[in-house]
């Protein structure tokens, strides 16, 4: 059986909402005893210059 959808079909299908960059978010935080624990989140940006107003809280 032949292959019915292209790559450049696939392409062809991105829409401006799935246009932009999947960032991992990383922040370090201390916990009570003194500990350095970190916590990551993956968070979807349309522009490199939107990171310094991304806010991930624990």
């Amino acid at each position: 059986m032949a292959k019915q959808t292209t790559f450049a079909d696939k392409v062809k299908k991105k829409t401006k909402t799935e246009t932009g960059y999947n960032v991992k978010v990383i922040k370090g935080y201390r916990t009570e005893s003194g500990n350095l624990r970190f916590f990551y989140k993956f968070v979807r940006v349309n522009d490199l210059n939107e990171l310094a107003n991304v806010d991930i809280s624990k």
